[in-house]
């Protein structure tokens, strides 16, 4: 069965807060920043748009946007890569993933094999073994995620908000497969630095 088509937006526009206002897009794993490490999850995406700051140095052939304002929230950060991916020529899918998982990719293969399976599916949301269901770490029918996000203001929406009544299906992925880095004992348990 052929792999369907894909856009990836990638969320890195946050405040830190937690991190005293360092950027988690720039922590380093093993030499690597983790928005390096996320794109290369979705290494085979057709195109890859990475929401935030102009400073955050990005990889080569990966799109950057912003949402508006600046630190609109994540419902706001989808909307506006899904506005810089109309440049592109359409994918079937979209898959949506934070930046600050650093185990991501076990995550970016289930999904992709959900999608290979029942390739009618609205979406797919990554579920942790304790039952979490992660809509930064989900792979979406484009028109379906587009739709849900059209003709409304999202600023400081949550995804649920948006995608919460979408019938989508839920992906058991490995627990650190969506384990994200919040606070500086994350850092260190993810042996960032």
């Amino acid at each position: 069965m052929s792999t369907p088509s894909f856009h990836a937006v990638i969320l890195a526009g946050g405040r830190s807060a937690r991190l005293g206002g360092h950027p988690k897009a720039a922590l380093r794993h093993e030499g690597r920043t983790l928005v390096e490490l996320t794109a290369e999850a979705v290494r085979e995406a057709a195109g890859v748009v990475v929401v935030g700051p102009p400073e955050l140095v990005l990889p080569e052939g990966v799109l950057r946007t912003r949402e508006d304002p600046p630190f609109a929230g994540p419902a706001a950060g989808i909307a506006a890569g899904l506005r810089a991916l109309e440049a592109l020529p359409a994918a079937a899918w979209t898959m949506t993933l934070a930046c600050d998982m650093p185990g991501v990719q076990a995550a970016v293969a289930r999904l992709r094999e959900a999608a290979r399976a029942q390739p009618g599916a609205a979406g797919f949301l990554a579920v942790s073994p304790d039952g979490r269901r992660q809509p930064l770490a989900a792979l979406y029918r484009s028109e379906v995620l587009r739709g849900a996000c059209a003709g409304r203001d999202l600023t400081g929406r949550s995804v649920f908000s948006v995608v919460g009544d979408l019938p989508l299906g839920d992906v058991t992925v490995p627990g650190d497969a969506t384990a994200d880095v919040d606070t500086w004992d994350d850092v260190r348990r993810h042996h960032l630095t």
